[in-house]
C-alpha cells in the first residue's frame, strides 16, 4: 500500500513528517561536519597578508610577508590583516550559505513549513 504523506480530511502523516525531519536532520549534521573542517583563505594586499578560517569562522592562521613589515606604517599592516581576515570569512560565509541554504530553504521560516506558531 502507497504512504500518502497527507491523509483524508488534509491531516498530515505524522510518520512520513519524522522520517523527512530525520532525514533533513542527518544531512545539516553532515554539512555541519563538512563546514567544521573546510579551511578557507583570504588574501589581501596582492598576497602580502594571508588569512585562513574554518568553515565555523574560526582563524586558525594568519601569515605576513616580511615585505609588508614597515615600522612606521603599522596601520597600513592592521588594515591588510582586518581584510584579509574579512575576505576569508566572507568565503566562509558564502560556503555555509552554499551547504546549509538548501536544507533550511525547505524549513519555511520558525514554522518549519509545519504552520505551528513558534516552531
Amino acid at each position: 500500500m502507497k504512504e500518502r504523506p497527507v491523509r483524508p480530511g488534509g491531516q498530515p502523516n505524522l510518520q512520513q513528517m519524522m522520517k523527512q525531519a530525520q532525514k533533513m536532520q542527518q544531512q545539516m549534521v553532515a554539512a555541519q561536519a563538512e563546514l567544521a573542517e573546510a579551511e578557507l583563505t583570504g588574501t589581501a594586499g596582492g598576497g602580502l597578508v594571508t588569512a585562513t578560517v574554518k568553515g565555523t569562522g574560526e582563524v586558525v592562521a594568519v601569515k605576513i610577508d616580511p615585505k609588508a613589515v614597515d615600522p612606521d606604517d603599522v596601520e597600513t599592516l592592521e588594515d591588510l590583516v582586518v581584510a584579509a581576515v574579512h575576505n576569508a570569512a566572507q568565503a566562509a560565509k558564502e560556503l555555509t550559505e552554499q551547504k546549509m541554504g538548501p536544507l533550511t530553504a525547505g524549513l519555511g521560516g520558525l514554522g518549519g513549513g509545519l504552520g505551528l506558531p513558534g516552531f
